[in-house]
């Protein structure tokens, strides 16, 4: 087991070698006490192939992480995507004697289990291998095995990971705005889960089930009795890589129409099942002489809940018609904050790269054009996207590729906007939407029915005297002299009123025998109401004047 100083150690040394020992000076502690072996680079290369070249040396961990980085246009830059997107999980195998005691565990008696199992893998990773079997019944299986000590490399790594990634931001803060600690944590549960082959065959299973319909689509069967967390067993499919058009050819089959199948699969996958195939590079697709495409290693999937797919669907919609708005609507859906201070330049550059989609004369490209430049804008003005949408919009691109290098004549926009509008459509009659409604509705209508209760609520708290109205002592002299002045003008107001209520009521009986003064005074009232009510209007317009100033 490597301890995490020895790990500290070899990193250091790999990145010295790879001439980024100033880093290692600023971001490991005590790497001075670390003594790497310092050796300068055989040749000059870019700093993004010597990252990539690290991240080979570095192991699985920093292989599995830039894999998974390699999907993130949003942050990186498109030199170090490209260079990413090279990183190759493949490794010199283990002897099978370290393989064995694995495969024990899983079928204590192998000689009643198998008649045969090669113990030269035909595929070899950085997390497993894979050998093939034969069972005594005759079935050829496929067993993908766990590479004995991997779960604790990986371990210390994320460890080593996440305390670099707290000192790295504390140094660095313009480099918060990426999130790094989030992405570690997101890595870690991603790479935990491939390390659990229990979670990798019921994926595969899921994406058998969703599949059963498609006759052009096969996954292997998995084997519960002799699989394990560890340990794999599932059906040896025989093939050749999606990518081999000649071999494809010579086995009789059009690759246009495999263009085709995989279209239709990845479709279904994302904006049906709402479950995809998250890593559709060809060694994980292969094409068998039935023609039917097999899926292969289940560890990366993408998971979209059924109102994600409707934002989706709707994202991609308005970037085919080159609507702006609707683009940033979708995105708002999808949690991607975008700064009120950068949203107008933001749609200016969506909008240039929507035009340059549509006026591309090389339609077949168009569509990746245009994800490629939506990403390059949010990445530019550092948004944050949900990785699923990442995700997908990787998936989207690497299938378009295939089936161009596939289909020459390959068109994914003229295929995907008509789906997309059908789906759209679907999506707005289909039940879970008017259940949504009918609960929206629902809801709006138990809040109405409440505002009564509420008032009741209150106007019972207020008449019981139990609210507290707390006010800062600089603004109680002002309320107290406001109180003061309206309470003296409403006593004027008051006998105003009561003298000329009374005035009248002794006029409008003047015919009865009343002394005459009486008649006198009553006159002299209605004089004196009139004259305070004039001085009164003045007053209320000279203080208006003077708040006014």
């Amino acid at each position: 087991m490597v301890t995490r100083f020895q790990r500290y150690r070899q990193i250091a040394d790999v990145l010295v070698k790879y001439g980024f020992g100033i880093l290692v000076e600023e971001v490991f502690p005590g790497a001075e006490r670390l003594r790497v072996f310092r050796k300068p680079l055989e040749e000059k290369r870019s700093v993004y192939e010597r990252i990539r070249l690290a991240i080979e040396e570095l192991g699985p961990t920093y292989i599995k992480f830039g894999q998974i980085m390699s999907t993130r246009r949003e942050l990186l830059p498109p030199e170090l995507i490209a260079e990413l997107q090279i990183l190759q999980d493949r490794v010199a195998p283990v002897p099978f004697s370290e393989i064995r005691p694995v495969i024990v565990k899983h079928c204590p008696n192998l000689e009643e289990c198998f008649d045969i199992i090669e113990e030269e893998p035909f595929a070899a990773a950085s997390l497993s291998q894979v050998h093939r079997a034969v069972t005594r019944d005759g079935r050829v299986l496929a067993l993908k095995v766990q590479r004995p000590g991997i779960v604790d490399l990986i371990e210390t790594d994320l460890l080593i990971l996440q305390s670099l990634v707290v000192r790295v931001e504390s140094m660095f803060p313009d480099l918060r705005v990426y999130n790094l600690r989030g992405m570690v944590d997101e890595f870690s549960v991603q790479i935990r889960r491939e390390l659990d082959f229990t979670q990798d065959g019921m994926n595969a299973e899921r994406l058998k089930r969703n599949m059963h319909n498609l006759p052009c689509v096969t996954v292997p069967r998995i084997y519960w009795r002799i699989s394990g967390p560890r340990m794999l067993a599932m059906d040896y499919v025989e093939g050749v890589r999606i990518d081999d058009v000649e071999a494809i050819r010579n086995l009789g089959l059009f690759p246009e129409e495999v263009a085709d199948n995989g279209f239709h699969a990845y479709v279904q996958q994302i904006f049906a099942d709402g479950f995809f195939h998250g890593d559709p590079h060809p060694g994980n697709l292969l094409v068998t002489d039935q023609g039917e495409i097999a899926f292969l290693d289940f560890g990366i999937v993408g998971v979209l809940r059924p109102e994600r797919r409707r934002v989706f669907v709707n994202l991609l919609l308005a970037m085919t018609r080159t609507d702006v708005a609707g683009v940033i609507t979708a995105l708002e859906k999808l949690d991607v904050h975008i700064s009120p201070a950068d949203l107008d330049a933001v749609k200016d550059e969506l909008y240039l790269v929507l035009l340059d989609y549509r006026e591309m004369k090389l339609e077949r490209v168009n569509f990746a054009m245009a994800i490629r430049g939506l990403t390059d804008t949010l990445r530019r003005y550092h948004i944050r996207v949900p990785s699923a949408l990442m995700l997908m919009m990787k998936v989207i691109v690497m299938v378009m590729d295939l089936g161009t290098l596939l289909d020459p004549e390959f068109n994914f926009d003229q295929r995907i906007r008509p789906y997309l509008t059908d789906i759209a459509t679907q999506q707005r009659l289909s039940p879970d939407n008017v259940t949504d409604a009918v609960r929206s509705l629902i809801d709006a209508s138990e809040n109405l029915l409440a505002i009564p209760g509420n008032v009741n609520d209150t106007l019972k708290t207020l008449s019981e005297g139990t609210v507290t109205i707390e006010l800062e002592n600089r603004d109680l002299t002002a309320i107290v002299g406001v109180i003061d002045r309206t309470s003296d003008k409403i006593v004027v107001g008051l006998v105003v009123a009561a003298i000329v209520v009374g005035s009248s009521l002794i006029l409008r009986i003047a015919e009865l025998p009343l002394p005459q003064y009486v008649v006198y005074l009553a006159t002299a009232g209605y004089v004196i109401a009139l004259l305070v009510g004039f001085y009164a209007i003045y007053n209320v317009l000279r203080h208006g004047r003077a708040l006014r100033r």
